[in-house]
Formats: C-alpha cells, structure tokens, sequence
C-alpha cells in the first residue's frame, strides 16, 4: 500500500451535548430540550395602535408649538423693525421741517428789510432761499419711507415743493418789484405767499396727520419729552403776507390800492396821521445839517396818529430827491392820539453833496388832509 493510499473509512459524526452557557441561553418552554436543534426565538411584540397614535399626537404638537414660537419671532422681529423705521422717519421729517423754518425765517426777515436794504441785496437772500428750499425738498425724496408712512410722504413732499415753487417765483420777481415795476410786482409776489400758506395746510393738515396715525398705529408714543417729535411750524409768518399793501409796505413800494391801513368795509369817520420832525443821531433835522453817507444813514421819523380811529401798517419814507436812493419802514398800529417814531434806514448809500431828503407819512385809507404828511429837507451827505 502506498504512503498516499488510505483505507476508505466512513466519516465520523460527533455529537456534542450543548455547553451549559447555550443552554442556560435558550428560552425556556421550548420542546425537546434533548434534541441536537436550536430553538428558534419569537419575532418581539408590536406595540398597540393606541401607543403609535400617542407619540405621533405629541410629535405633531410639538411641531405646531415650534411653528407658532418661530411665528411670533419672526412676527416680533418684524414689529421691532417697522417700529425702528418709523421712529427714524419720523426724525428725518422733524429735521427737514426745522431746516425748512430757518429758510423762512431768513427769506422773511430779508424781505422785511427790503425797504432799508439795497436791492440786489433782497435778491440774493430770495436766491439763497429758493436753493435752500430745494435741497430740503431733495433731501426729503431721498428718504426711506416705511409703508405706514406713504401718505405722509406724499404730503411732505407735495408740500415742499409747493415751498420751492413759490420762491423760485419770488426770486424772478423781487427786483422788478423793489425796482420801477411796483405794482405789478407786488401782485406777483402776493400770490406767491399764497403758495406759502397752501403748503403749510397740506403740511400741517395732512403730512402731521397721517405721520401721527402712522406712529400710533406701531404704538409709538408721540411728542412729550420721551416721544418721537413732531415738527408743526408753518413756513408763512402772518396771514398779513396775502394782502398786496402788507407786502408792499413791507418792501418799502407803493402799491395803487390798499396801501397804508388794512380795512374791511367802507372807510368812515376822521382819519389820517401827522409827520411831527425827522431827526439824524438824535437832532432834529434842519436845512444845512450835516449827515454821513456811508453807512446808508437812518432817519427817525415822529408820527402822531391825528384821526379817531387805530391805524395799521402805516408806510414812512424817506428818498433823497433826485437819485433813487430811498427807505421804507411800516409802523404796525398807532392808537387813536398815540404818537410814535419810525427809524428808516436808506436801502444804499447817497451820493456826497447837498441834498434834499424828503420825509413823509403816506396816505391811510379814509385820510383827506395831507397837508402835514411830508416834509422836506435840505442836507449836505458827506
């Protein structure tokens, strides 16, 4: 027999008893517990519907509740936001409107000097003027407006713009107004402060409102030392500005109609006002005084009012005859028998030499004797 060769014998089959480990492992219950065979284990137990149902209840709850907590975030978040904006607009308007103020009180208080001032003087402050109200108009297009605020917006707007037209007009019309074209002027400026006042109605009666429904609508609290301000100034000073004799009396012109006193009706009784002495640095002028020419000298007139009645807008003037060197100055009121002065500044310097200054009370309405309303008198500018 060869190495190699080997007898055929069967195969041995072994059968092991399972160790105790395995046995303790198997689940107890199961048959044949003899046998060579692994019991098979039970599938684990589904758990009832009632549970399943449960937890998908609680994960939707808490998805809902998750929802509405980003909700209100998001919500409060947005509040806060268009809150803020509200708030800056409304500073934004609070500022461009107090620019706007200074504007008129610059142009206003050029204009009231235009009877002492020389006129191209009066033209360059109307000029400055109509530039700076159109910066402020820029200024409030370019501002960034919440969408509670749209109207108030359009009104602001609308309404500073009604500001540059007027003065865009103003500045066109001035010198011919101070210059030989009094009447017409006056007119024209006259329907400019018409401008005026319709922009401070749309500004006051529909910008401020719809601005303060705005910010209380965000529950803003409005005005008052912790408040968001509100600008309520108005750009025209007087209603007086939207009569032709105010406004010329204020420029130092003399219009055809209505000048002097404002009144309504028919004019009736005694009325009438008398130009007592004019005076330089304090003397009483006489024929030969002596007076400066540069600065523009200015003259103080003494008026009585000798009627029965108040008189308003009283004109006094003095012009150097025979140039075009003149001053106006408008005395407000003069009670019945009251007498007051009147200080009026020429609007340029005279020529050196001798001169004859006339001084005098122009006419007020229902006033027949003027006799005493002017007097004239011969002076050496040096």
């Amino acid at each position: 027999m060869s190495f190699f060769d080997e007898a055929d014998e069967p195969p041995r089959t072994e059968s092991r008893s399972p160790s105790r480990s395995s046995a303790r492992r198997r689940p107890s219950g199961s048959g044949g517990s003899g046998s060579g065979r692994g019991s098979r284990r039970r599938p684990p137990s589904r758990p009832p519907q009632q549970s399943i149902r449960t937890r998908r209840g609680i994960a939707l709850l808490a998805l809902v509740i998750a929802i509405v907590v980003i909700a209100v975030a998001v919500n409060s978040c947005e509040g806060s936001a268009n809150k803020s904006a509200l708030q800056n607009y409304g500073d934004s308007v609070y500022s461009i409107v107090g620019q706007s103020k200074g504007t008129s009180k610059a142009l206003f208080a050029a204009l009231a000097k235009a009877g002492s001032t020389d006129a191209s003087t009066t033209g360059q402050a109307v000029a400055q003027a109509s530039s700076d109200a159109n910066t402020e108009l820029k200024r409030a297009e370019r501002l960034s407006v919440p969408g509670a605020a749209h109207g108030a917006q359009s009104h602001l707007v609308h309404a500073l713009q009604e500001r540059v037209d007027g003065l865009t007009n103003l500045a066109a019309e001035i010198q011919p107004a101070l210059g030989s074209e009094h009447q017409e002027g006056v007119q024209q400026i006259t329907g400019d402060m018409a401008l005026f006042l319709a922009s401070d109605v749309e500004y006051k009666q529909y910008a401020v409102k719809q601005l303060v429904s705005a910010l209380h609508g965000a529950n803003i609290v409005v005005g008052g030392e912790n408040g968001t301000p509100i600008n309520a100034s108005q750009f025209l000073p007087s209603l007086s500005w939207l009569e032709p004799s105010y406004v010329g009396a204020q420029l130092g012109v003399s219009v055809s109609s209505g000048s002097g006193s404002t009144s309504s009706g028919p004019v009736t009784g005694l009325h009438g006002d008398g130009l007592n002495s004019v005076s330089y640095n304090g003397t009483t002028l006489t024929d030969g005084t002596a007076v400066t020419a540069s600065p523009p000298p200015t003259f103080t007139l003494s008026v009585t009012d000798q009627g029965n009645y108040t008189e308003t807008d009283v004109i006094c003037k003095v012009e150097v005859v025979g140039t075009s060197v003149s001053g106006t100055k408008v005395i407000p009121s003069i009670a019945k028998g009251q007498t007051t002065t009147c200080d009026v500044t020429l609007r340029s310097s005279p020529p050196q030499g001798n001169y004859t200054i006339k001084a005098m009370v122009e006419k007020v309405p229902g006033e027949k004797d003027l006799t005493n309303n002017s007097q004239g008198v011969a002076v050496t500018f040096k």
